[in-house]
């Protein structure tokens, strides 16, 4: 295993930049968010944020990069479907919720965010670039400069995170979809990224030449095809994991919702013989 990283400079299996960004991340997180007294935040919170940091560098920074640019498909398919699926709501969910509120509801740049952030138009843009990223034509000439496909996965990473913002809605009144509404979001995500899932699982052609050779390198028993296929796999796994997760969460929290509703109900108002009085009323 040692020998497929012969030839590569050690700031390529290292990856000072990602380090250096992740190092910068949790240690403006622990001083501006965990010590700060503005924000309560709890230690599930900072647990999925480090969590997400330290994946994120593991998926960009460390030696599992090169297998994903240079040897395996399917280790870069892992690669962005854990930052996109994964990584993108664990930082979302591990920054307080008033966080949200104070920089990008009471901020200037509220109205930009409320634009480019539509759910709806982030879901098509989002799982369009995705798609069309994978097929292989456009694949081949993007991922032969490293300018396009940085500018590429940064473009979609920007919209991972609207898209997970629509659905974990940390400020209710910028793009607010009800429950029902964001399930149902969930379901058209899902079904968005299902043709080229299949494309993979079902296409017995090898199509993206930058990984043919390399391919047994790793594993010899591995070829192209079951590479791709293994992909598509992975994918389908990983998006429908977090989706289904995503789901139970916002059913979760909506039944939590209605039950505290209605034991408020419960507390405000009193039945006496077949008449319902408002306590605060009866008091006065």
């Amino acid at each position: 295993m040692g020998s497929i990283f012969q030839g590569f400079a050690w700031y390529e299996i290292v990856g000072p930049l990602w380090l250096a960004l992740v190092i910068w991340l949790g240690y403006s997180y622990n001083k501006h968010i965990i010590k700060s007294p503005e924000y309560d935040v709890g230690s599930g919170r900072v647990k999925y944020f480090y969590t997400g940091l330290v994946l994120l560098y593991l998926l960009h920074g460390s030696p599992f990069s090169i297998i994903a640019d240079h040897y395996l498909f399917s280790a870069l398919m892992l690669q962005m479907s854990l930052t996109y699926f994964v990584v993108v709501p664990l930082l979302i969910i591990g920054l307080p919720f008033k966080w949200f509120k104070k920089y990008a509801w009471n901020h200037k740049l509220r109205l930009s965010i409320k634009v480019a952030g539509h759910p709806w138009l982030t879901l098509v843009i989002f799982s369009g670039m995705f798609t069309v990223y994978f097929i292989p034509s456009v694949f081949n000439v993007i991922h032969a400069s490293i300018i396009l496909t940085l500018t590429v996965k940064i473009v979609m990473l920007v919209y991972a995170f609207f898209m997970w913002w629509a659905i974990i809605n940390p400020v209710r009144r910028l793009n607010d979809l009800a429950p029902l509404v964001r399930i149902g979001y969930i379901f058209f995500a899902s079904l968005a990224l299902m043709p080229i899932g299949f494309f993979f699982l079902l296409v017995l052609t090898a199509h993206y030449p930058a990984y043919q050779g390399t391919v047994g390198d790793i594993f010899p028993v591995m070829t192209a095809v079951y590479d791709q296929q293994l992909a598509g796999g992975l994918l389908k796994l990983i998006q429908l994991s977090s989706f289904i997760f995503a789901m139970y969460k916002i059913v979760q929290g909506w039944v939590w919702r209605e039950e505290d509703e209605g034991h408020a109900y419960d507390k405000n108002f009193r039945v006496v013989q077949g008449v319902v009085i408002r306590v605060d009323d009866e008091k006065k």
